[in-house]
């Protein structure tokens, strides 16, 4: 179980939706914008600062527009370091 912000895998996690978005040519104010929150918001997000729970998960992938089950999937399927 992924108890803390510092898991590889979650690490791992948030890496791919920071390189998704950085591939899509948003900044962090963009998605931010998009999120309806500060750009401070991805910041952390992105910095591990701040964990996503599931729901604001499904919300930064909707952002995105990407799956959810993708990032998912490479949750599960990543081993635990």
């Amino acid at each position: 179980m992924i108890k803390h912000i510092n898991d590889p895998r979650y690490h791992d996690l948030i890496q791919w939706l920071k390189t998704v978005r950085s591939e899509q040519g948003l900044s962090v104010r963009d998605l931010g914008e998009l999120l309806g929150e500060p750009h401070q918001f991805v910041v952390k997000v992105e910095t591990l600062e701040r964990k996503l729970n599931v729901f604001e998960y499904v919300q930064y992938c909707t952002a995105l527009n990407i799956d959810p089950s993708i990032g998912l999937n490479k949750l599960s399927s990543s081993k635990k370091s």
